[in-house]
């Protein structure tokens, strides 16, 4: 059974660097900033540190516009990346697309037309990474960031949180509970592009860890379909541990049609931060 009392504190520790210890105890908000000196700071530093500090706190309604932006800009920018980047995952692909453009001189002759086959594909495999991701982008806007009160912050064992920066929304993540296997799931994490590199991704998810202890899960959970490795490296660095991965994965909205299946490919990866043992 969990509890989402602010109140309850799970005695279990996250293996970590003292510097890298998930701060605070309160459910409802924390806030991050740059580590302190130990010199005391004037008047004038201190509230320059309050200006710059990062609010972490629970969603409200009235974030629902500057939410769906960031969701929807992180989810956008996985096109070109899907298409183009992440062929560099795809060995299989690249061979098939190099047997395609060989097969294409034989068949035409033409070293123009074959010089053009590899930016014929390279079109291809954008529009079909840009309808597929479009229709994820849609089935999610009309499931659980359609309502964000009803998905994670009413049901017990889930919630959802925006990062706040000089008053404006600049990150989100939601943690759902499992009850099933005693782990929560962290998802939806996004960053407002212009506010990148300034370590918000990180204390949002230690904001996730830190609910999922206190709230007794055994573990924390995700998925990602990220080809950047910025993107693994940031869960690595939280503590979590790789645990395995699927080469053709199926997002929500695909038809996985003979066409979509040769132009669009994409890695699942999945990673597991275990808290305690069952």
């Amino acid at each position: 059974m969990h509890y989402s009392s602010p109140k309850m504190v799970c005695e279990t520790k996250i293996v970590a660097d003292e510097h890298d210890a998930i701060p605070g105890t309160k459910k409802e908000s924390i806030m991050w900033s740059s580590p302190a000196s130990s010199a005391a700071l004037n008047p004038a530093d201190a509230r320059d540190a309050r200006k710059d500090a990062l609010f972490i706190r629970e969603f409200e309604r009235g974030d629902e516009e500057e939410v769906r932006r960031i969701f929807n800009e992180g989810i956008m920018e996985r096109i070109p990346n899907t298409a183009f980047r992440g062929l560099g995952q795809q060995p299989r692909t690249q061979f098939l697309y190099a047997l395609l453009t060989v097969m294409c001189f034989f068949m035409t002759k033409s070293v123009m037309l074959t010089c053009c086959a590899p930016l014929i594909l390279m079109g291809a495999r954008y529009y079909y990474s840009r309808k597929v991701i479009q229709n994820y982008l849609d089935c999610a806007l009309h499931t659980d960031m359609a309502d964000i009160e009803a998905y994670y912050m009413k049901p017990t064992g889930s919630c959802f949180w925006v990062a706040v920066l000089n008053g404006r929304v600049v990150g989100i993540v939601a943690a759902q509970g499992r009850e099933d296997d005693n782990t929560v799931e962290l998802r939806r994490m996004s960053v407002d592009s212009r506010y990148r590199g300034k370590g918000i991704a990180k204390a949002l998810g230690r904001r996730v860890l830190e609910f999922a202890v206190r709230n007794n899960y055994a573990a924390v959970v995700l998925g990602t379909t990220a080809v950047k490795l910025a993107a693994h490296k940031l869960y690595e660095s939280l503590g979590f541990r790789h645990t395995g991965q699927s080469e053709d994965y199926r997002l929500p909205g695909m038809s996985r049609s003979p066409l979509e299946r040769l132009f669009f490919q994409i890695r699942y990866s999945r990673y597991r931060l275990q808290l305690r043992e069952e």
